[in-house]
């Protein structure tokens, strides 16, 4: 199939450290790439891939925020995409509902992922008005405010299975990985800790837009004796960072409709105590691959606990459920399905 993959432009591809939505678009890239499909990414210009690079930005956009209009490149990336839309059999999208009035205009099959969540005011109004475009969600839980558009199907994320290997002896602290900000509760994650007993490390990406929620809310708790602040890593450090610790510590506000940081832990062998919030419950696998927990104390009760988990079972869920293989084998059926509807749709010439 001739594939076009169409990413945000924020990180390039993949990012060199924090970043969710480019790491994956990258992995399914590389893995439609690996099994012979013509693979074009429309991507920032520092992207690394295995697939055609067409770009949209000289660099990721977020070194150039402050000086630049982000959606400008994206506008007119998506454009080039409709512009060259004869090129491929199918385009699929990862850049949330700013690619559907784009979609209609393709000569093309085409496909999004909605990879953020949609309990936001006024999304109800927008998705109303293109409840015909074809998309997938990363899980079950990321539908429930919207159970009514033109879902095709879920497919969890997926890494390489070899990405992250297996750590059979943690180390002596906890870890949280991810963003400072208010909806990750890093707070949170550090009273959890303190109260347990355990050193935590702290390895996150401060943006912008969250940097007065750190200097305010965060900077000082850095101070504490039990906390150390790692800064981002990527993946060739992020190996170490998990697999060591002696669990992840996920607790997050919000209804994340996936979180990547869980299959990263898993991978690793580290079981993951998270807030029973969005896609959790269906990731973690409560009593075998972690806990779910609905407070902080609940937290705390469970990381006495942690060592009833066995981080072979950890690795053996990852394999079994959260690889890129099984991820490209969802996306591949899918296309399939799509344009075999598309070839049945078209109507027959007259002779």
């Amino acid at each position: 199939m001739r594939i076009a993959q169409v990413s945000p432009l924020y990180e390039r591809v993949p990012p060199v450290a924090y970043g969710g939505v480019e790491r994956v678009v990258a992995w399914l890239v590389d893995g439609l790439v690996a099994r012979g499909h013509d693979v074009t990414l429309f991507a920032s210009g520092d992207s690394r891939t295995r697939a055609r690079l067409v770009s949209g930005s000289d660099c990721a956009v977020r070194l150039i925020e402050d000086t630049a209009d982000p959606q400008a490149f994206h506008f007119a990336m998506l454009e080039d995409v409709v512009r060259r839309a004869d090129e491929f059999d199918i385009v699929h999208f990862h850049t949330d509902y700013a690619s559907f009035p784009f979609a209609r205009r393709l000569s093309c099959a085409s496909l999004t992922t909605l990879h953020w969540r949609l309990d936001v005011p006024g999304l109800s109004t927008l998705y109303r008005q293109f409840a015909d475009m074809p998309v997938v969600s990363i899980s079950a839980a990321q539908r429930a405010p919207l159970p009514w558009l033109n879902w095709r199907a879920t497919v969890h994320h997926g890494l390489p299975v070899n990405l992250l290997r297996f750590h059979e002896e943690p180390g002596d602290y906890v870890a949280f990985l991810g963003r400072i900000a208010p909806t990750k509760r890093p707070d949170r994650a550090i009273e959890i800790a303190r109260r347990a007993g355990w050193p935590i490390r702290i390895a996150a990406k401060i943006d912008n837009g969250d940097r007065a929620y750190f200097e305010q809310e965060i900077a000082e708790l850095f101070e504490l004796p039990h906390v150390e602040y790692c800064g981002e890593v990527g993946d060739s450090d992020k190996n170490d960072f998990l697999g060591r610790a002696r669990a992840l510590l996920f607790p997050i506000d919000w209804p994340e409709p996936f979180g990547l940081v869980m299959i990263e832990a898993l991978a690793c062998g580290t079981p993951v105590i998270a807030f029973d919030h969005g896609a959790a419950h269906e990731i973690v696998e409560h009593g075998v691959t972690g806990f779910l927990v609905h407070s902080v104390d609940e937290a705390v009760d469970a990381l006495a606990k942690i060592d009833t988990i066995s981080r072979a079972a950890c690795r053996a869920a990852f394999e079994r459920r959260f690889t890129v293989e099984r991820m490209v084998d969802r996306y591949v059926r899918i296309y399939e399905a799509m344009l075999r509807d598309a070839c049945d749709a078209q109507p027959l010439e007259a002779g």
